[in-house]
C-alpha cells in the first residue's frame, strides 16, 4: 500500500514537471514535441486551442479502453498522469510566466535539449512505476500486447515522422506579400527532441541497471570462485565443459558486476594462467540473490 502511495506521488510530480517544460520550453520555440502531444501542440499554434484540452480529448478516451483492453493498474496511473498534466498545464497558462519563458529567438537548439532532457527523465521514472505520458505510449502497450512480435519501433518512427513532417507546413510563417515561407527549422527541432527525450528516457529506465557478464574458461576454478566471492563480494555460477579441440575437461564460471568492479575483475583474472575470458555489456538485470551465512 505504501509502495503504491509513492508511485502516485512520483506520478503527480512528474506530471506537474512535464507541465512546466511544455509551458516554459517547448510552446514559444515553435516546434512539435513527439507523439501526440506534438499533435496537441501544433492545434494550440495554429488554433489557439489549449494543450491542456486537448491532451484530455485524446488520453482520457485511450486511458478507458487501456483499463478494458491492456492493464488496469497501467490504464488508471496513466490515466492520473495525463489529469494532473493537463490541469496543470491549464493553471499555469493563466499565470502570468513570461519572464520565466525560453523563447530563443536564434539558438532554439539549447530550449530543445532541456525540453527533450526533462521529458526522458519523466518518460523513464514513469514507466518505473508501470505508468504512460499517454498518447503514444498507451498505443504502443496495446500493441505489444496483442501482437508481441511486432517492432513498435517502426510504428512510433513512422508517428514521429508525420508529426515532424506536419511542422515543416504548421509553423511556415506569411510573409509580407502574403506568400507562405517554410522552414526545415522545426522539423529537425522535432527530431533532435525525439533523439534526446527517448535517449535519456532509456538511460534512466536500464542505465542504472547496467553490468557486465564475464564467462571465464579456465583450470583455476576453485581460486577464482573463492575471489570473486570474498573479495568481490559476488556470487558465481559454474558450468563443467570440454574443450572443442583438445576435448581437454575445463569449468566455465559466468558472473556478472557492476560497471564499478569491472578493472577489479580484469586484475582478478590477470593472476592465472589457463584462463580466458569473454566480457560483455548487460543492458538491465533482474533478480537478486543473497549469500547464505555459515
Amino acid at each position: 500500500m505504501r509502495k503504491q502511495f509513492f508511485a502516485y506521488v512520483r506520478i503527480i510530480l512528474l506530471a506537474v514537471l512535464l507541465a512546466f517544460n511544455y509551458e516554459l520550453f517547448i510552446v514559444d520555440n515553435h516546434f512539435a514535441p513527439a507523439g501526440l502531444n506534438g499533435v496537441a501542440t501544433m492545434v494550440q499554434y495554429k488554433c489557439g486551442f489549449s494543450i491542456g484540452y486537448m491532451a484530455l480529448i485524446i488520453n482520457v478516451p485511450l486511458c478507458v479502453l487501456a483499463f478494458f483492453l491492456v492493464d488496469k493498474d497501467f490504464a488508471v496511473k496513466s490515466l492520473v498522469f495525463c489529469v494532473v498534466y493537463s490541469f496543470s498545464f491549464l493553471f499555469l497558462q493563466s499565470l502570468d510566466l513570461e519572464r520565466f519563458h525560453y523563447a530563443a529567438e536564434v539558438d532554439t537548439i539549447f530550449p530543445v535539449m532541456i525540453a527533450g532532457l526533462l521529458s526522458g527523465v519523466v518518460y523513464g521514472l514513469g514507466f518505473r512505476v508501470n505508468s504512460s505520458t499517454g498518447g503514444t505510449d498507451i498505443i504502443a502497450k496495446f500493441i505489444s500486447k496483442k501482437k508481441p512480435t511486432l517492432n513498435f519501433f517502426w510504428v512510433s518512427f513512422t508517428l514521429n515522422a508525420i508529426v515532424a513532417a506536419a511542422s515543416f507546413f504548421v509553423y511556415a510563417k506569411t510573409g509580407e506579400n502574403g506568400e507562405l515561407i517554410y522552414n526545415y527549422k522545426p522539423v529537425v527541432l522535432c527530431v533532435l527532441y525525439c533523439f534526446i527525450s527517448s535517449y535519456s528516457g532509456n538511460l534512466i529506465l536500464k542505465g542504472y541497471q547496467s553490468a557486465y557478464k564475464f564467462l571465464i574458461i579456465t583450470t583455476h576454478a576453485e581460486e577464482i570462485e573463492n575471489e570473486i566471492v570474498k573479495k568481490l563480494r559476488h556470487g558465481a555460477t559454474r558450468i563443467h565443459g570440454q574443450g572443442a579441440y583438445s576435448h581437454k575437461d575445463k569449468e566455465v564460471i559466468v558472473c556478472v558486476v557492476n560497471k564499478h568492479q569491472l578493472m577489479d575483475f580484469e586484475t582478478l583474472l590477470k593472476k592465472y594462467d589457463d584462463t580466458f575470458a569473454m566480457v560483455e555489456p548487460v543492458s538491465s538485470t533482474v533478480g537478486n540473490f543473497k549469500f547464505i551465512k555459515k
